[in-house]
């Protein structure tokens, strides 16, 4: 285990490939969906926040998001 770790410290890397390791880092330790959000300024599930559903799964008295409680 330990020789791996060493042989990854000592491997010479160009600035674009350790940038390209560390982006992969950070999205896999995140979330690859995480990152699209936070990059597009969007919802992936498309659920609107905030607002009362008006018909659907969610929209009955035991469910959904309703507003003033």
């Amino acid at each position: 285990m330990t020789s791996h770790v060493s042989a990854l410290l000592e491997k010479e890397v160009s600035r674009k490939e350790f940038l390209g390791m560390s982006g992969l880092a950070v999205a896999s330790i995140f979330g690859f969906g995480s990152v699209i959000k936070m990059m597009t300024g969007k919802s992936l599930s498309g659920a609107v926040s905030g607002k009362q559903l008006t018909s659907g799964f969610g929209s009955g008295a035991y469910g959904g998001y309703k507003e003033g409680r």
